[in-house]
């Protein structure tokens, strides 16, 4: 599985960015998906997740709100909508992808993550 995460770039606080994540597998309706991130001396933190499905989504507390996770496993690309940017939104954003018998439980564990894109580059100017 390779995924190919697109759509980082330089922002000014308050702005939007569309992140994509392609997947070349079969079909990506068999993984549960996540966006995760790191900033410069932290560790990495999951900020979205969606179920295979697609019917169920979780959110950390600080993008709750502001970020909308989606996905369209015809296209096998999974979507991060990021509004209301702010300057700690500044980080690597990385999509991953595991390969789950669950259909409607989002993976909230990186460590339950099997797969992982190279990361693209959100830059927040205050």
């Amino acid at each position: 599985v390779q995924l190919q995460a697109s759509g980082g770039g330089l922002v000014q606080a308050g702005g939007s960015l569309r992140l994509s994540c392609a997947a070349s597998v079969r079909t990506i309706s068999d993984y549960n998906m996540g966006w995760f991130r790191q900033a410069p001396g932290k560790s990495r933190e999951l900020v979205s997740a969606i179920s295979r499905s697609g019917t169920n989504t979780y959110y950390v507390d600080s993008v709750r709100g502001r970020f909308t996770i989606s996905r369209d496993n015809a296209k096998n690309t999974v979507y991060l909508q990021m509004n209301s940017l702010k300057s700690e939104d500044t980080a690597v954003y990385y999509c991953a992808a595991d390969y789950s018998r669950r259909l409607s439980t989002p993976s909230t564990s990186r460590y339950e993550y099997d797969y992982w894109g190279q990361g693209t580059l959100v830059t927040v100017s205050s």
